[in-house]
């Protein structure tokens, strides 16, 4: 297969140098090759540049195990998916959102909400136009669905998701059927589907389901002459099927594909041939050593990631620290002001309490003074006992306010020598802050890393890999391992079609179906069984005829 697919390029460019000989360049993602060439009996523009597309001839069955290098699958890979985009594979609206999915993250990688933000896919073609006319959505709406299914597929690499892609392609009725307009004796138009599976017969109007296939292995002879060409069963009961194609070149396409098709076909169910095992082994170790490389840049950036969150946690714990301290000196700050203000307070009231004592005693002198000066007359001794009366009063007031004052100066030294009590908690607290010991800067043992990561230091400059028995044997447990889940997988990925299909149904505008979506709608009400992989299946030998078609 890694010989069937030349190249698809992203352009060529060729330069006329004589008549029918042509200068050839060839840029791919990978490479870029330059060589002459001569065209023949072909109709080719006379404008310059000259346009070609390099294309895959013959499809493999299975993808995953045919497709043995990464350039080749990555070029079948952007052949189907230009095919499924321009509507030359059918492909059913759930399954182009699942593919779509899969061409994102083999593009842009890992889903990153804060790198891929919304409209991101605006300028991209990830579905066949037919899907996005056939329901009323919008693209936001469309783009919506899809990235929910990338963000599932976290972790694949270019290659895997290109894969997963190819494998769901592969399974679609149309993927690799090359049609071909004919006529059978009684001159009904049919079509002739020719794949890598077998020759398919289909109606014109259905070319999704064959009314009848001959596989590849139940075919004794196929040949042609002039523009009928005739089609040996291996079971001599069956008559043989003839048909006449409108001119003689499709004839030889015709037979070309089908002795391409038949041979991949026999070899695929034999032993493969040394040099094929010896690409299928450097694939194994290259994918291996990938598969290697990927898990110890997962680790490096496992450890990079939590190295980035120690830090920000001890950056976190430090500004913590410096708020309260922040706090504690503003706690200080205010215990000292409180303390000067209660000093204050005490100071005055003390003074208050001292001249109202004086005052209590320049009255009890002048009580004395009026009780010792005697008047003689009854009138001037009444008013010096009212006098005494109002002296005594006053005196018993002074008393009264003094001792309030002595107390509340009491009190206030009291507040006062709780202000100091707590300055002095404030301080000790303030102090073992800033003697508390920091957490020490941690120095894992420096894994080893890229050169062209500036925050890593690497020690050695190579990498070297030994592929022991064990390492394979453990490579193959782990392949069967996958093959376990990705079965799994395959039935959770049914139920995740359905899901999306009865999602997007309610928006479906059915006057818009192809006869495509009517004919995919009732295989699939059907349970799928008239697909041509089922169709092919059927027993030839029950007296079915081919040309009563």
């Amino acid at each position: 297969m890694a010989g069937a697919i030349a190249s698809r390029m992203s352009f060529s460019s060729l330069k006329r140098k004589q008549p029918k000989t042509f200068t050839v360049r060839i840029v791919t993602m990978d490479a870029e090759m330059e060589f002459n060439c001569e065209v023949l009996d072909h109709d080719v523009s006379k404008e310059e540049p000259v346009t070609f597309h390099f294309l895959a001839k013959f499809y493999p069955e299975n993808a995953e195990e045919e497709l043995v290098q990464e350039i080749t699958q990555h070029l079948f890979f952007l052949q189907v998916k230009k095919q499924i985009l321009d509507e030359k594979i059918y492909c059913p609206p759930e399954a182009s959102v699942l593919l779509a999915s899969y061409a994102v993250q083999a593009k842009y990688g890992d889903y990153d909400p804060s790198v891929h933000k919304r409209g991101f896919l605006a300028q991209e073609e990830l579905l066949p136009k037919r899907v996005i006319n056939l329901y009323q959505m919008t693209p936001e709406m469309w783009e919506e669905r899809i990235t929910a299914w990338y963000a599932e597929h976290r972790g694949r690499a270019r290659d895997e998701a290109e894969m997963e892609y190819l494998k769901i392609a592969q399974d679609l009725e149309m993927y690799g059927v090359n049609y071909f307009a004919i006529r059978n004796k009684k001159g009904t138009e049919l079509l002739l589907g020719v794949d890598a599976l077998g020759l398919h017969i289909y109606d014109p109007e259905n070319r999704l389901t064959p009314k009848i296939s001959f596989p590849w292995n139940e075919i004794r002879n196929i040949s042609y002459s002039d523009k009928e060409f005739t089609i040996k069963p291996l079971d001599k009961k069956i008559d043989v099927f003839k048909f006449n194609s409108s001119k003689l070149r499709v004839n030889k396409l015709i037979l070309q594909l089908c002795i391409g098709n038949h041979d991949l076909f026999m070899r695929r169910r034999k032993a493969d041939s040394l040099e094929v095992q010896q690409m299928k082994a450097q694939a194994r170790e290259e994918k291996a050593r990938k598969q290697m490389e990927r898990q110890r840049l997962a680790r490096e950036k496992q450890m990079r990631e939590e190295a980035e969150r120690t830090r920000d946690e001890l950056e976190r714990r430090l500004l913590q620290m410096k708020e309260e301290a922040t706090m504690a000196n503003e706690a200080l700050m205010r215990s000292e002001e409180t303390a000067d203000l209660l000093a204050e307070k005490a100071q005055i009231t003390e003074e208050e309490a001292k001249l109202l004592a004086q005052k209590a005693a320049e009255a009890e002198q002048e009580m004395q003074r009026i009780k010792a000066t005697a008047i003689r007359t009854e009138e001037e001794k009444r008013l010096m006992e009212q006098k005494v009366l109002e002296a005594e009063v006053l005196a018993l007031k002074m008393a009264e306010e003094s001792e309030r004052r002595a107390k509340e100066a009491d009190q206030l030294k009291q507040d006062l020598q709780e202000a100091r009590e707590a300055e002095r908690r404030a301080k000790q607290k303030l102090l073992e802050i800033a003697t508390k010991p920091t957490y020490p800067p941690m120095n894992p043992i420096p894994a080893p890393l890229p050169p062209d990561i500036p925050s890593f230091n690497l020690i050695g400059d190579s990498l070297s890999f030994d592929f022991k028995d064990t390492d394979m044997k453990r490579l193959s447990m782990e392949i069967e391992k996958e093959k376990v889940e990705y079965m799994e997988k395959s039935k959770h990925l049914q139920e995740q079609l359905n899901e999306l299909k009865t999602e997007i149904e309610a928006l479906k505008l059915k006057e818009r179906e192809t006869a495509l979506d009517i004919l995919h709608n009732e295989n699939s009400d059907r349970g799928g069984g008239s697909s041509k992989h089922n169709t092919i299946k059927k027993p030839q030998a029950q007296g079915r005829r081919p040309i009563c078609i």
